[in-house]
């Protein structure tokens, strides 16, 4: 079955229920993930206790996060590009990823270079915040976001790099809708979806659907992360990990089989959000390691049940 021959099925199927019999896992290469390490799960720590986790974890490298997420990025400014270069260097660790949401998606340029110097190859931001558009309103706005975008994924693309565009919650890229007319419009090789399934709690039957209809093209970066309240307000500590993934509902072994039939070749983030915002998400970075590996290992768990 083709991907559009697929699409079809699950559209005249209709339902979520069904998406496991008509999404069979693609054939051929063994599928993987490559994972890259936040440093906003550390909180404030310092680089130097962060960089040796990324082989602990089996990651392939970072994901720089600055305030109010982490401090990361701060520091690197602090100590100088030079320095944090001889750093990696000496720890054997990659730049993966800069997430840099205060930016703004229309102020990433300054950004390029830099990431460019440290070896990295995407940029993480949002869209806009709008009042809750639909249908034809919603469509033209998404329509106007990816051309206003093309000068910056250009110059992305100048500088080797990849645009990320979070579907965030309370922004012009968050639902369904949006995320398909984003991957209607959006053709530039430079630019894609930061992909959130968190922020579709109330679509989840929909998620691989939209990786389908979004292809490997439109999806450079995904986040594994549960959608929990424990990321809003404060709660008990083990409730707050139920962001994890294994932790929740979503079926993993659901989406790492629509991740598998586009051969996604992008990067996967594990994540959740501590509150308040900046702190490590456990006491110590050997704790933080092990939640990260806990779930790692049930993520691959899930894709060795695709056979």
């Amino acid at each position: 079955m083709n991907r559009r021959d697929c699409l079809k099925s699950i559209a005249a199927a209709g339902t979520a229920s069904s998406i496991p019999q008509i999404l069979q896992a693609a054939e051929g290469e063994k599928f993987k993930i490559d994972y890259v390490l936040a440093t906003a799960l550390y909180g404030d720590m310092k680089l130097s206790e962060i960089l040796p986790e990324v082989e602990h974890t089996g990651s392939i490298g970072i994901d720089i996060w600055g305030k109010p997420h982490g401090t990361q990025r701060e520091e690197i400014d602090q100590m100088g590009i030079e320095a944090f270069g001889e750093m990696l260097a000496e720890t054997g660790t990659k730049v993966v990823a800069s997430t840099r949401y205060p930016l703004g998606c229309f102020g990433l340029q300054p950004e390029m270079p830099i990431l460019k110097q440290l070896g990295g190859k995407i940029l993480v931001a949002g869209s806009p915040k709008t009042r809750e558009l639909k249908n034809a309103e919603l469509k033209s706005a998404v329509s106007e976001f990816i051309e206003a975008m093309k000068p910056h994924a250009d110059a992305a693309a100048e500088h080797g790099l990849t645009i990320a565009i979070e579907n965030h919650s309370d922004q012009l890229i968050s639902g369904p809708d949006a995320i398909r007319y984003f991957g209607e419009f959006n053709r530039h090789p430079a630019m894609g979806l930061a992909f959130a399934p968190h922020h579709l709690k109330d679509h989840m039957g929909k998620i691989p659907e939209l990786i389908l209809e979004l292809g490997k093209a439109n999806l450079p970066f995904i986040y594994f992360q549960e959608y929990g309240d424990g990321a809003f307000h404060k709660l008990q500590k083990q409730v707050e990990l139920e962001q994890m993934p294994g932790r929740g509902t979503l079926d993993y072994v659901i989406l790492m089989r629509a991740l598998k039939y586009i051969d996604f070749d992008g990067v996967g983030e594990i994540f959740m959000h501590p509150t308040p915002r900046g702190i490590p998400v456990l006491e110590s970075v050997d704790s933080i390691t092990e939640l990260f590996n806990e779930s790692r290992i049930y993520i691959d768990q899930c894709i060795k049940e695709l056979g």
